[in-house]
Formats: structure tokens, C-alpha cells, sequence
């Protein structure tokens, strides 16, 4: 049988037909076997539905990685923007928070402080853990965890704004300490959102470049707590009048309360909001572990009681002296340093001298106005009806400047011979002020207070009607006699009238060895003016300046008994002739020795001895002694014409008891910083042998003041100025001191400026009387009328029972005695070799005197004494 080709047409015997079916590929792995019994898969249609949703979820995540991009983008911008003005931190790393300054006299109690805030540093070693948990509880309870900002208070604080929406209260903050302490040290207290972007990012820096507990001592020394108190440790004195170690747990978590809001938790004002919010910082302090359970119930039972700090106390005298230094300490400091740098500062004040000193002035100053003052009428007027006086009396406040012990008092009811007064009177700080009634007579004020009409003084008044009227507001003391307790209707208090003077004063006492100034009063009252007459007013001194002509006449070797003409002087200036003349125009008498003539003050003779020794070396000689730097070498100048200070006049006189030797005067004996450290000392001299110890030789102070004057010169001006007091102007000084006592009187031109300068061996006291703006203080009121008497008692009181003490001669002077015109006997003092030089008379205006000596001379100027 043929075999048949399989590519024949038709089909093949025995075979179904396969028309439409592809050539399978061999090359393909054959299909997976079928599960018996399961029918095969067939592809699920998808919806319309889910279609839409899944290109929805593609778009929003499309639009989150987009918003969340630009919001990445915007942050990190926003970061750039507050990071670029970002101050820098790390300063607060070597901070030292502002401290108060304190000044102190010579015997160490407390004149005063200085300060913007109040504030007592404390570091953290000092401060007792307690009070540190309290202010971590209470604001920043996961302080020691976190790195700056706390995620976990700053969601709990949005639930809590979240609920409190719409309540109207005000929201809540999450800042952390580190966050506090960076908005009050550097970013400041606006309430914006870029202000708490950059508190967040220093916050953060901060953690990382300092320590945690660095952070909490800034913290806890920076913080306002209420009532002027910034720190702790201030607050806990203001508060409760004690140290931090000395707080129980309730008035630490007091304190911790506050920060909040101080004034709101007053506990003196809100005692019940303060004690609530205490106790909540009890609460949280017990929930972080800080006390037992028990401890903390006993605080929570603890009474809330305020103990406010009572200030130390601060000498009552020398405001005039205190502000001295603190002008002092702001030139050489600054003013921030000054009142904020926690400076020590030790000054030279003898508060004893200075209360006598201020009282001294003020007698005075009172003698002269009951003497030309007269009486310039009541501080005001009120009703004196019985309903009315009494509100109206005590709305008055106290006259600036009035002493203490002065009282406003109304007249009730003027009779011929007496007046009865009324006063308030308050025993205490605790106790209301209470009325009281007094007497005051007529031959109480009818030697002093004649009444003032148009600036001109009437007679001595015969009834009190002419003093007083019925609703009369003045100023009375209680005089002596009428005991404050036990008084009766049958004796009512016996009172005095007083006015406060217009004329001021000044005076200045020192220490003529060392320059240090141990009392300075600079007017009435400091509370009336604060312009210190001592230091910064500019007066003519008069012939208190006249032993510097003289001291010229001696360096050139002029003996003291050198004789003088005292004769009339006429001088050809560009003003006119000047001519002047000598104290209340008295007759000139001849030929006198240079030492009567300046223990009479003799204006003539003071002239020609000018002239004789050049007006240029007077001049040298102001200059070398600081009393007047740039003065004007003409003649009137020789009389007092220049204008100094009287504390520079204090100074210059300190020079001829010393030897000669400069004296720059001191009121700050030294300097120390917050630390301890001396920063300044005024005495510049080296001490030879202060570091040896006890083994060691004693210690030599080496002398390095310059020398002013040769030291037998300033001997012989101490003796002839010696002579002043002992014989001539200025016999008052010395009156009753029974004590070798030296120094020159002083009136200028019309009676405008009254002095004396004296010294004893350890002691210079200038005075100065006259009215701030110049006017004559009346006829024949005189230095030695007026500050003489104010000198002795500033002395007298100063040296008390201490024994008199002679002036030390130098070596090399020759004590010679000498026979004065008066038959008096004394020791005259001469250089060496000069006991004879005396030169025969001559008058150095005999012949016409050079144009220039006068050149500039102003003839208002004359006549001064």
C-alpha cells in the first residue's frame, strides 16, 4: 500500500478535522494542571466606583506630599528668617545677674543703696533644693528631661486652650524655663508668634551650651516676683524676712506661685487666690515626687502669713555726702555698673560728726533768720471752723525740708498774748494720727517774728494778732517741759514757732593728713534742694582766700614781721579808679607787721603785699593748692574776687597744717566688686612691710603726696592764721574750745558771702553762709558773725574731750619770741637765718604801679574783707 503524503488535501482517515486552530508554539512551557473538581478563573470586571476612589486617594496623596513639602519649605524659611536675628546666647554662659551697690560709711553701717531692681544673687549650690523643685513643679515639670521646648506640654496646653475657647479667659502658654529665661534675657515679652518661633530656637540652643542647672540659676535669680523683689532670694526677704535655707515647703511653693502673675496672688490683697494657688504648687510638687504625702498635707494646712522685710537700717544723716559719691561712682563706673554691678563701696563719713555738722549749719542758719529773717507769714491757710480744720489739716502734706520734730499746726483761736494751735500727732506707724492742742505765747516770737511787708521788716509785734490769724497753717515744736504722757486740760503744751531760713549754707569737715572728708553738708535739707553747696557751688571767697597772697610773701622770704603800710590805694583801671578800702571803712593805720595785718584782715595792706610779691605768684600759689586752677593775676583777685568751692577751700587750708603737702580730697575710701575683689582703693600709697607678717618689721607707709609748699612756709601761716583766732577776726572760732585752733574769716562785697576756714592739728572745717542766688546778707553780717560760730561748734563736737594737741613745728624752723605791739609775748616762727631780714618800710605803690597790674580789673569787685 502506498503511503500517503500528510500534506495532502483533505482530511486524513480516521482524524476530526482542526480547520481554525494555530500551530501550537513548542517553545511555551505548558499550562499548569487543573485541580480536579474546580472550574477555571475567569477575570472580575472592575467597577466604575472603586475606579473613581482610587484615582481620589492617588490625587490626595499627590496633594499631601505636596503640602507637605511647601509646608517643610515654609518652616524651614520661617526658621532662616527668625534664626538670622537671633542675639547671641552664649553670654549667658559667663552672665552676672545685676546686683544692687551698697554704701557704707567709715564705721561700716549702711548709707544707702543703689539699685534699678532689687535683687540678692544667690548660685544654685545655695539654693535649697525645695525651693528649686517648687518652680520646676509648678513651671516646668519635665525640666530636667527635655532639651529646651517640652512636646508634651505644648499639646497638653492646646487641649486646655482648646476647651477653654470662647470662655473668654486668657490663653494658656507651654513656655519652659529654658524658654522664659530666653524671653527675658534676649528675644523680649511680645506676645507674636515669630516672638515664640525664636524663644523656641534659642531655647533650644541654650540647652545645648550650658548646663540645666546654669539655666535654672539664671532663672531663680532673674525672675519678678512682686513687690520690687527680682530673684529668689529677694522675694523670700521681701515676703517673709527671711533667707532661702530659713522657708518652709509652703512659702517655697509660695514663691513659685508667683511668677504667674505676682500682682494677682498679692497675699497682703488676694490672701485667698495667693493661698489657692499655693497649694496647687504643693499639689504638683507632690506629684513629681518631691515630698511625702504627708508633708505635703501639712503644708496645705500651713497659714498663708506675709512677713514683709523691714529695710536695713541706713544712717539718717549725710544724703548730701551719699550723693556726692554715687556722682563720684557713676564718673569712674558707669551707670549701669554703679547701680547694677553689686558694688561695695566704703567711704570716709563719720555719720556721728555729720549729725553734728548738719546740726550745726541748721542752728545757724536759724540764728541769722530769726536775727534779719523776719517773720514771711504761714506755710498756707484753712478753715478753722471746729467741723472743717481737722480734714483739711490732714490733707496738707509736711513742708519739703522741714525737720522732723516740726509739726503742721492750725490756729484755732488768736488772742493779744497766745494763740491756741492744733496738731496731728501719730505715736506710730500702726496708730491713726491724733489731734493735739498747744499753746503758743506772744514773748515766744516777739523778739524774732516782725512781720514782712513788701519786702521790708516791720517793728517787734505787740499782739499776736499781728504774728497769727485764726486758720494760720504753720510750723511749731514742742518746747520742753510738757511731758508727751499725762498732759491735762489745765496744761496744754507749750509750743515754739519756727519758718525755715532762705539763706543756705555748706560745710566740709577733713581729715588734713589723709584728705579724707569725714562730714559734707550741702544746704538746709537735702529734701528741699539737692544742690550741694559744698562741692558745686561757685562762691567769692573773700579774705579767706588772702592767706595764699600772704603764704606767696613768705615763700619769697618775706618775714612775718615784715612791716606793711596800711594807707589809701588808688589804681587807674579801664573800669575807672579803684579804690578800696578796708572793713567797714575804718581809718588805715600806718605801718603794720604782715601778721597784724591778717589778724585784722586789712584789705590796703593785703593790696600793696599783692603787688610787692606779683600778682603772678599769688596766682602759682592758688593754682598749686587746687583753690582756684586758671585764676587772673589782678590785684582784686588778692581780695577774694575769684570764685572757688568749698570743699577746695577745705583742701588748701588742709595743706598748711600738714606740712605743705597736697591734699586731694577723698570721700570713697575703696571699691569691691560683687565678688570682693578691689576694684579701686584711694590711697595710692605703697606700704613697705604690710605683707611680711607678724616675724616681719613693721610696716612703713612711703609718703608720695606732692609738695605744695616748703613745710616752714606752712608753719608760718599756721601760726600766723593761729593768731586770727587767738586776736583778731576770727575769735568766735576758738571761743570755749581750750585748744590750739587756726584758720581765716571770710566776707566778700556787700555782705554776699560769709566764711570761715579753720583747722586744728587734725581737723579742717570750711563754712559758708549766703543765699543761693547772691544778695546781701545785711549790713555787718560777717564770716566772723555768721560761719565762725557754726566752725566752733562742728569742732567742739568733733574732738569732744579728746586732748589738745599742739601744731607740730617742722625741724629746721626757728621759734624766736616776739613782743607785739599789745605787749603781748609770742613764739614767732622764721626760717632759718631770716630772724633779722626784716627790710626797712616801703610802699610798692609809692610809685606809679604797671598798667597790667590792674589789666581786667573789674571795680565792682572792690571793697572786699
Amino acid at each position: 500500500m502506498d503511503t500517503h503524503d500528510l500534506r495532502a488535501d483533505g482530511p486524513m482517515v480516521g482524524h476530526r478535522p482542526t480547520t481554525a486552530s494555530p500551530a501550537p508554539d513548542l517553545a511555551a512551557p505548558p499550562p499548569p494542571p487543573r485541580r480536579p473538581g474546580k472550574p477555571p478563573r475567569t477575570p472580575r470586571r472592575r467597577g466604575w466606583f472603586f475606579g473613581t476612589m482610587g484615582m481620589l486617594a492617588k490625587a490626595l496623596i499627590i496633594i499631601g506630599v505636596a503640602g507637605g513639602l511647601t509646608g517643610a519649605a515654609a518652616a524651614y524659611a520661617l526658621y532662616r528668617s527668625a534664626a538670622a536675628e537671633l542675639p547671641d546666647y552664649r553670654w549667658l554662659a559667663d552672665y552676672q545677674a545685676p546686683q544692687m551697690s551698697r554704701i557704707y560709711a567709715g564705721d561700716s553701717r549702711l548709707m544707702a543703696e543703689l539699685a534699678q531692681e532689687r535683687r540678692v544673687f544667690v548660685p544654685i549650690e545655695a539654693i535649697p533644693r525645695m525651693v528649686q523643685q517648687a518652680f520646676v513643679s509648678a513651671e516646668d515639670q519635665r525640666f530636667w528631661s527635655h532639651h529646651g521646648v517640652d512636646p508634651i506640654g505644648i499639646a497638653r496646653t492646646v487641649l486646655t486652650n482648646l476647651e477653654q475657647l470662647g470662655s473668654g479667659r486668657r490663653m494658656a502658654g507651654a513656655s519652659t524655663i529654658t524658654q522664659q529665661v530666653a524671653k527675658n534675657m534676649l528675644v523680649g515679652n511680645d506676645r507674636t508668634v515669630m516672638r515664640k518661633v525664636r524663644e523656641a530656637i534659642l531655647a533650644l540652643r541654650i540647652e545645648q551650651a550650658m548646663p540645666k542647672a546654669r539655666i535654672l540659676e539664671i532663672y531663680l535669680n532673674e525672675i519678678f516676683l512682686g513687690q520690687q523683689a527680682y530673684g529668689v532670694a529677694a522675694a523670700a526677704q521681701n515676703y517673709f524676712n527671711k533667707s532661702l535655707d530659713e522657708l518652709t515647703i509652703a512659702e517655697a511653693a509660695f514663691l513659685a506661685a508667683l511668677p504667674k502673675a505676682p500682682n494677682n496672688y498679692n497675699p497682703q490683697r488676694y490672701p485667698e487666690a495667693a493661698r489657692a494657688r499655693r497649694d496647687w504648687v504643693i499639689e504638683r510638687m507632690a506629684e513629681d515626687g518631691a515630698m511625702p504625702a504627708a508633708d505635703a498635707a501639712r503644708a496645705r494646712a500651713e497659714p498663708l502669713i506675709p512677713r514683709p522685710t523691714r529695710r536695713p537700717d541706713v544712717v539718717a544723716v549725710g544724703q548730701y555726702f551719699t550723693e556726692e559719691v554715687r556722682r563720684e561712682l557713676v564718673a569712674r563706673f558707669g551707670a549701669d555698673q554703679t547701680t547694677m554691678g553689686g558694688l561695695v563701696v566704703r567711704t570716709s563719713l563719720d555719720p556721728r560728726l555729720q549729725a553734728e555738722a548738719e546740726q550745726a549749719l541748721r542752728n545757724g542758719l536759724l540764728a541769722y533768720d530769726r536775727r534779719r529773717g523776719g517773720w514771711r507769714g504761714p506755710v498756707t491757710r484753712i478753715s478753722a471752723n471746729a467741723t472743717e480744720w481737722l480734714p483739711a489739716l490732714q490733707a496738707l502734706s509736711r513742708p519739703p525740708g522741714a525737720p522732723p520734730e516740726w509739726r503742721l499746726a492750725v490756729a484755732l483761736e488768736v488772742r493779744d498774748r497766745e494763740a491756741r494751735l492744733a496738731w496731728l500727732e501719730r505715736p506710730d506707724a500702726r496708730t491713726a494720727a491724733q489731734p493735739r492742742t498747744g499753746t503758743l505765747s506772744l514773748a515766744d516770737v516777739a523778739g524774732w517774728a516782725r512781720p514782712v511787708r513788701d519786702g521790708r521788716i516791720g517793728g517787734t509785734p505787740r499782739r499776736m494778732q499781728e504774728v497769727l490769724a485764726p486758720g494760720d497753717v504753720v510750723l511749731v515744736e514742742t518746747l520742753p517741759g510738757t511731758p508727751a504722757q499725762g498732759r491735762t486740760p489745765a496744761r496744754p503744751e507749750r509750743l515754739a514757732l519756727r519758718q525755715m531760713p532762705e539763706a543756705e549754707g555748706a560745710v566740709v569737715a577733713l581729715d588734713p593728713n589723709t584728705g579724707r572728708v569725714l562730714a559734707m553738708v550741702g544746704g538746709w535739707s537735702f529734701e528741699r534742694s539737692w544742690f550741694n553747696r559744698a562741692s558745686q557751688a561757685q562762691r567769692q571767697p573773700g579774705s579767706s582766700f588772702k592767706p595764699y597772697v600772704y603764704l606767696a610773701a613768705l615763700e619769697q622770704g618775706v618775714p612775718p614781721n615784715q612791716l606793711l603800710l596800711d594807707a589809701p590805694v588808688e589804681l587807674a583801671t579801664p573800669q575807672g579808679v579803684w579804690r578800696p578800702g578796708n572793713y567797714g571803712g575804718g581809718a588805715p593805720q600806718g605801718w603794720v607787721t604782715m601778721r597784724s595785718a591778717l589778724e585784722r584782715s586789712l584789705n590796703l595792706v593785703t593790696v600793696r603785699l599783692a603787688q610787692q610779691v606779683g600778682m603772678p605768684a599769688v596766682a602759682e600759689v592758688a593754682a598749686r593748692f587746687g583753690v582756684i586752677p586758671n585764676m587772673p593775676p589782678v590785684l582784686a583777685m588778692s581780695l577774694g574776687a575769684g570764685e572757688t568751692t568749698v570743699l577746695r577751700q577745705a583742701a588748701g587750708y588742709a595743706s598748711f597744717v600738714n606740712g605743705g603737702r597736697q591734699v586731694a580730697p577723698t570721700l570713697i575710701d575703696s571699691v569691691q566688686d560683687r565678688q570682693g575683689r578691689l576694684v579701686w582703693r584711694t590711697d595710692a600709697r605703697e606700704c613697705q612691710g604690710c605683707d611680711s607678717g607678724p616675724a616681719g618689721p613693721p610696716p612703713a607707709l612711703t609718703e608720695n603726696r606732692r609738695q605744695v609748699t616748703d613745710p616752714v612756709s606752712a608753719f608760718q601761716m599756721t601760726s600766723m592764721l593761729q593768731g586770727v583766732v587767738q586776736r583778731g577776726t576770727g575769735a568766735r572760732a576758738g571761743a570755749g574750745l581750750n585748744r590750739p585752733v587756726a584758720g581765716k574769716t571770710g566776707t566778700t562785697d556787700d555782705y554776699k558771702d560769709n566764711w570761715f576756714v579753720g583747722f586744728t592739728p587734725d581737723l579742717v572745717v570750711a563754712v559758708w553762709v549766703g543765699f543761693d542766688e547772691p544778695r546781701s546778707l545785711g549790713n555787718n553780717e560777717t564770716g566772723g558773725s555768721n560761719a565762725a560760730p557754726i566752725f566752733r561748734d562742728v569742732v567742739a563736737a568733733a574732738l569732744g574731750d579728746s586732748p589738745a594737741l599742739p601744731f607740730r613745728a617742722p625741724p629746721g624752723v626757728a621759734l624766736v619770741r616776739t613782743q607785739l605791739p599789745n605787749g603781748q609775748t609770742i613764739f614767732e616762727a622764721f626760717k632759718p637765718g631770716t630772724e633779722n631780714s626784716a627790710r626797712p618800710p616801703s610802699d610798692p605803690l609809692a610809685e606809679d604801679a604797671p598798667a597790667t597790674a590792674a589789666a581786667g580789673l573789674d571795680s565792682s569787685l572792690g571793697g572786699l574783707y
